[in-house]
């Protein structure tokens, strides 16, 4: 297999940060990407309204979720001030087509920019359903299973990280819960001001709080591993 220079890029104040984590090989996504397949292979739901049942690994559902998440990723990015351009935002859009393919979608008909990705989720929306479901959401996301000594925190901390998250959707996004969408500027508010808070905390503490594997992987790859801010395009 061939060589990748691995990375992720993350708001910065000044323009991006790159977590380099040095070189690598492609095999581990391919196994990673392969071992997700075979999940999806064994899971299926059913639909509440025709009672059809149906695989995850569906081709338009793992496009769904695809399209989803990067343009989530990239509207809070903006609306938490983040300074993406549309060129930028359109390369990040064409790169995630390899993370599309490694879950089973074919890259090419995967979208390669905005307009594409708008495009996508105009589809799937018209294809909700017309009638307002029961919010189960606030149980899932405000209160996720956790050990009791954590139940305070999940109540201060996580209650509100969930409750900014659903207000973050677009307003499409809303009328399946039968809520109103919140006013989009208080919501964008809200995002900035929660970027700033975050962003006091120390870098030491923040390199902390990522999963036990990407520290892992950044000890293995020494000091020289740690994210360094710089601008695009120097």
């Amino acid at each position: 297999m061939g060589s990748v220079r691995r990375g992720a890029f993350a708001p910065s104040g000044s323009g991006l940060v790159e977590a380099d984590f040095g070189a690598g090989t492609t095999e581990a996504p391919e196994r990673a990407g392969a071992r997700v397949r075979k999940v999806h292979s064994m899971l299926g739901a059913t639909d509440p309204d025709a009672g059809e049942r149906y695989g995850v690994d569906e081709p338009d559902l793992l496009l769904w979720v695809h399209c989803a998440e990067i343009d989530s990723c990239l509207q809070v990015a903006r609306r938490s001030g983040f300074r993406l351009t549309d060129e930028q935002a359109d390369t990040c859009i064409g790169e995630h087509r390899v993370s599309a393919r490694l879950v089973g979608l074919d890259p090419d008909a995967v979208p390669a920019n905005q307009a594409e990705i708008a495009a996508c989720s105009r589809r799937c929306s018209a294809n909700w359903p017309s009638r307002p479901r029961p919010a189960k959401w606030t149980t899932s996301s405000h209160r996720p299973p956790t050990h009791p000594l954590l139940v305070p925190a999940r109540e201060l901390l996580w209650r509100r990280v969930a409750h900014l998250a659903y207000a973050a959707l677009p307003p499409y996004a809303h009328e399946p819960y039968g809520r109103p969408a919140p006013e989009p500027a208080t919501v964008t508010r809200q995002l900035r001001a929660t970027d700033t808070l975050l962003r006091c905390v120390p870098a030491r503490v923040r390199r902390q709080l990522p999963p036990q594997h990407f520290l892992r992987a950044t000890a293995r790859l020494g000091p020289d591993s740690r994210p360094a801010p710089y601008k695009l395009g120097r």
